[in-house]
């Protein structure tokens, strides 16, 4: 197998579970050093079982506990995974949560919390990165948007929100950072079947969701990976400022 990855250092946030995890595994195996982190104590498990499934892959690789909502946690993180691996090459801002209500009981608390971890943890690691990057001269950064981002969702006005935000973000760096070939791209994953959509498995809910996806099935992790590992590679050597949408036709 060509492994597109081979040699480059990657952070990946929140990646014990879910997307993230299937991103981190997608890019060991392609032949990347992968610092990730984690954020609470009942992950850890989780986050050391991963750590050793991609050693065995053969590549350098750490487990951080680490929340990206915290900016200084962000600029501890970042030096020491350049102290540790040398180098920054990709950044995947993957870390978030969803706290679903209608906005007439919404609190503030609630919202807040959604637009911290989602979206000011994408400027707390992008700030991070992006001067290792430019000393480098090289670099992509790709933000986990949503195809709610896009569509809006009853219910999701504060999720929502900070997933559009990640896009306006996303295109406002890659032309500020193009010049230095430093490349920032989103995607915008529709249902994807993790923890955090667990309750859509199966039953009516899951069935209507299904009927109004074109390819008629929720994504994979590994899906939304393949995307990932596209726009981390030099395949997308000229992608930048994009969203890519990758939700079996769900926002046709």
């Amino acid at each position: 197998m060509i492994k597109l990855l081979e040699g480059k250092t990657a952070i990946v946030t929140g990646a014990a579970r879910g997307i993230g995890e299937a991103v981190a595994v997608k890019f060991a195996e392609h032949g990347a050093n992968v610092a990730f982190t984690y954020v609470s104590n009942s992950s850890a498990a989780k986050a050391q079982a991963l750590e050793e499934k991609l050693k065995a892959m053969g590549v350098k690789v750490k487990a951080y506990q680490s929340n990206a909502a915290d900016f200084a946690a962000c600029e501890t993180l970042v030096n020491d995974v350049l102290k540790e691996f040398g180098a920054v090459d990709i950044c995947v801002n993957n870390a978030g949560i969803s706290k679903d209500n209608l906005l007439l009981r919404m609190s503030p608390e609630q919202w807040d919390e959604v637009i911290n971890v989602n979206l000011k943890s994408v400027f707390n690691m992008t700030k991070q990165v992006i001067r290792p990057m430019m000393k480098a001269k090289s670099g992509s950064i790709i933000n986990m948007s949503s195809i709610i981002g896009e569509m809006g969702n009853a219910g999701q006005s504060s999720y929502a929100a900070s997933k559009a935000g990640v896009i306006g973000f996303t295109k406002s760096v890659a032309k500020e950072l193009g010049s230095r070939n430093i490349r920032c791209n989103a995607i915008a994953p529709g249902f994807v079947e993790t923890d955090m959509t667990s309750y859509l498995k199966e039953g009516e809910a899951a069935e209507k969701y299904k009927a109004g996806i074109p390819l008629g099935r929720f994504a994979s992790g590994e899906d939304i990976a393949n995307v990932t590992l596209f726009l981390a590679s030099n395949l997308s050597s000229y992608v930048t400022g994009q969203t890519i949408s990758a939700c079996g036709g769900l926002n046709i």
